[in-house]
């Protein structure tokens, strides 16, 4: 369906559900170039910050197993406008956290907010993909990464101006929550099963076959997770310890991933519906592990940076595509397969960065990074499962008068 002939509605959704992406990519990264700060406030030491920061992605799987009962109840588009709003008033309560564990129980508030509102800014972009019958999803994950980044940018901006915690945060939250609720007028109204084709449509009962399907799924959505967080988490280390780079080129394995990353979600719609998602993840996958096994085998800086942006641009599509595929699993109750999905995406993350680290102890942070490499492998072996083009909606395109 092209652009002029989707109605009026179905735009100004896309839009809202843009803005509730990139919103929510802003919100925690402003405070990221604040931990030193908050730090020095409450008077951490580095086991101590770290522990309060491991407390976000805690709360995430916690309450991340609910995030299906509660859209079911309220509707995605409800909680992820309003959970905007809870999760920028839990970052804005870091800013006048009085001791470690009023700091520890706002990341872990955070994390669990936003592990509803990511599962249900992913369903509601997913009803607004199939009023459009072609692939937009991806384009939602390239504004989170924007909005990242602006995020990121605020943060250290008001860092280096030495704006107060509660300023920062105060109007970061009235900014973004602003923008939530605006956004949340534009969202579809109605019940979340309104566009989804009869196939796809249940009871809500899980099945053994279901079940299999979205665990493999979330195996999918972990390779991404080991690939992101390799570039993160042991880029910059693996340069300037095992290559000798300097401090400003070992901090750009992390730029080339996120960068190459995000410009392959915003253009990897076109490429979707050109080839099919499984062809191009699959693909992906290979590219991935082709890039990042050459810079392995033959190491050097240059090389290196190229291998992490082929893993990044290989991998961009890879978890909208499981979240989308998780999503059609059919007799599902809405949000329930990317529930899954996403909280054994949550585990990924928190699962990655021990074993490289296990891994590069016992042996070599090189040998670590092979990670990325099967991360690929697997990619390409289990793409199989996803689904190749967006289902219809059962309802008549919605089309300008």
């Amino acid at each position: 369906m092209s652009t002029d002939t989707v109605a009026p509605q179905a735009r100004a959704a896309r839009a809202g559900v843009a803005a509730v992406f990139l919103t929510n990519g802003a919100l925690y990264a402003n405070l990221v170039p604040r931990f030193p700060r908050v730090k020095a406030d409450l008077g951490l030491s580095n086991a101590e910050l770290g522990a309060a920061i491991a407390a976000m992605p805690a709360g995430a799987l916690v309450a991340g197993l609910f995030a299906s009962a509660v859209i079911t109840r309220l509707r995605s588009g409800r909680v992820a406008a309003y959970g905007i709003v809870l999760l920028a008033l839990a970052v804005l309560s870091v800013s006048v956290a009085p001791n470690w564990f009023a700091f520890a129980g706002a990341m872990f508030l955070a994390g669990a907010l936003d592990a509803v509102v990511d599962v249900a800014q992913n369903a509601h972009g997913l009803r607004v993909q199939r009023l459009y019958g072609r692939s937009i999803v991806n384009s939602f994950h390239g504004l989170w990464s924007v909005g990242a980044v602006l995020g990121g940018l605020m943060g250290s901006a008001a860092a280096g101006l030495g704006t107060s915690l509660p300023v920062h945060l105060g109007v970061s939250a009235a900014l973004f929550c602003a923008v939530a609720l605006v956004a949340g007028r534009f969202l579809l109204p109605g019940d979340d099963q309104a566009e989804r084709a009869e196939t796809a449509a249940g009871p809500g009962r899980w099945t053994a076959p279901a079940l299999r399907v979205v665990l493999v799924l979330g195996v999918l959505a972990c390779c991404g997770a080991v690939i992101e967080d390799a570039g993160a988490s042991w880029g910059a280390l693996y340069l300037s310890g095992e290559l000798g780079a300097g401090a400003a080129a070992a901090g750009l394995a992390f730029v080339a991933l996120q960068t190459a990353m995000t410009a392959g979600r915003l253009l990897g719609d076109r490429v979707v519906d050109r080839f099919g998602q499984r062809r191009v993840v699959r693909c992906g996958g290979a590219l991935a592990a082709v890039g990042m096994g050459a810079a392995l085998a033959l190491p050097s800086t240059a090389l290196t940076l190229v291998g992490f942006a082929l893993a990044g641009l290989g991998t961009a599509v890879l978890v909208p595509a499981a979240m989308h595929s998780a999503d059609e699993v059919p007799g599902l109750a809405p949000g329930a397969g990317l529930t899954v999905v996403s909280w054994v995406l949550r585990i990924g993350f928190l699962a990655s960065a021990p074993l490289v680290g296990l891994v590069a102890d016992a042996a070599s942070l090189r040998v670590g990074l092979l990670g990325v490499v099967l991360a690929g492998v697997l990619t390409l072996v289990l793409g199989r499962v996803l689904v190749t083009r967006v289902l219809p909606s059962r309802q008549e395109p919605l089309r300008d008068s």
